[in-house]
């Protein structure tokens, strides 16, 4: 950055710099996100493009997963209060906080654990009683897919904690890691929406991940999944660990590539006609609220990039 003016005193200095950093987390808060992006109008929902009269609608479910899904879940309930029928949040043990409508519970983040497996289970049982004319509200952020372990069948957590801990370190990018994640799941790569009979969901979507993929944050709940079995041993061979994740994991992708179990939902099928994901909160909007608040205070800014890894 340049200033147009004369050197400031390195202790202004910091606190301007705290104060930009502070507008660019400011404007993804997960309250803020939320708010910005679900609206009620009397009976009338408004999410982006979908326009619902809440009236005409027999239930609504909360789905919430990650870290700040409890946060997203509290400006959901201010908007929709008494309207929830039932909700469940999953988030990461110390980030949970009293909902009046939704069931939290707290969960191990990076890694998978018994109590992640519980609220998925949950999850999944709570959506599976939703039909054609209901509605899910889907709040999807950072951890959802760790905080959310429905291993498939054969693959017991053990095994998908093991590959879990393989993968965080052997150097592959989030999009690497969440196409197995999905492959190993019951309610990834857009198989919570699979479960939902027909309901219509709103999702909306915090993104940590970059270029914002739909079907790579949270690993895709909702989302139509691009990646195939083949693509999970092609990554596990890259890093040469193929032959040290579980054997139930292996012989997971192989069923799956020999075509003997079937792939996640893909785009264009019929199953996503009632689905809008919508991204409420990205990096490119917190770089561009820092950007402002930089032009206010002086400065010249030059965003370089908001691919930077």
């Amino acid at each position: 950055m340049t200033h147009p003016h004369q050197r400031q005193p390195e202790n202004l200095l910091k606190q301007t710099a705290r104060a930009i950093f502070d507008a660019g987390v400011g404007a993804v808060a997960p309250e803020t996100c939320v708010a910005r992006h679900l609206h009620i109008s009397g009976s009338r929902l408004h999410a982006g493009e979908t326009d619902l009269d809440l009236d005409q609608v027999r239930h609504i479910y909360v789905a919430g997963a990650g870290k700040a899904s409890a946060a997203m879940a509290c400006q959901v309930e201010t908007l929709l209060g008494t309207r929830i029928h039932d909700g469940v949040v999953v988030t990461k043990y110390g980030h949970g906080m009293p909902l009046a409508h939704c069931r939290v519970m707290e969960a191990g983040h990076p890694v998978p654990d018994a109590k992640g497996l519980a609220g998925a289970a949950a999850m999944l049982e709570m959506v599976s009683q939703a039909g054609p004319e209901d509605l899910i509200v889907c709040l999807i952020s950072g951890g959802a897919s760790a905080l959310t372990p429905a291993p498939a069948a054969g693959i017991p957590l053990t095994d998908k904690q093991d590959a879990t801990r393989i993968l965080l370190g052997c150097g592959a990018t989030i999009h690497e890691i969440n196409t197995i994640r999905k492959h190993l799941s019951r309610i990834k790569g857009g198989q919570l929406c699979a479960a939902a009979n027909g309901a219509r969901v709103v999702s909306l979507i915090l993104s940590d991940v970059v270029g914002d993929d739909l079907d790579i944050i949270g690993s895709g709940m909702t989302a139509p999944d691009t990646g195939y079995f083949s693509d999970c041993r092609a990554i596990l061979a890259k890093y040469r660990i193929w032959d040290s994740v579980p054997e139930s994991v292996r012989q997971h992708i192989q069923a799956g590539i020999q075509g003997r179990i079937s792939d996640t939902p893909k785009p264009g099928t019929s199953l996503f006609s009632k689905v809008l994901n919508r991204v409420v909160g990205s990096l490119s909007d917190a770089l561009t609220a820092a950007e402002k608040e930089a032009h206010r205070r002086g400065f010249t800014p030059l965003v370089l990039s908001s691919t930077i890894q």
